[in-house]
């Protein structure tokens, strides 16, 4: 009885695992689609056409495939996009939310000695 429970509790907890990397791969195909050409370029990643394909494929395999080292793949290309491509074509593209210029410091602008 509590080895069915248990499994019942890891097979829930793949589940949402699972689900966690789709929602992370479709979200990251999504950004990689709303960023122009001209952008990837200009930011010296990878082109948008490359992107797309990987992190298509990414979510592909998330709903298709269940094997989990490929999974896991989809996973690995979806946090690179995030932490390396994205906030440099955010950069490019001028997107930058709550981010003053780049002379700004901690409390606030830089003005040099005046």
């Amino acid at each position: 009885m509590v080895v069915v429970v248990l499994m019942q509790g890891f097979q829930g907890f793949m589940w949402l695992l699972y689900l966690a990397m789709l929602a992370m791969a479709v979200v990251a195909f999504v950004m990689a689609a709303l960023f122009r050409e001209d952008a990837y370029r200009a930011a010296d990643k990878q082109n948008k056409g490359f992107w797309l394909i990987i992190l298509g494929i990414a979510v592909a395999v998330n709903l298709l495939v269940p094997m989990l080292f490929l999974q896991i793949a989809g996973l690995v290309a979806s946090i690179v996009f995030f932490v390396d491509a994205r906030p440099a074509l955010q950069q490019v593209s001028g997107r930058r939310r709550g981010r003053g210029s780049s002379s700004d410091g901690p409390y606030g602008p830089y003005n040099g000695r005046r």
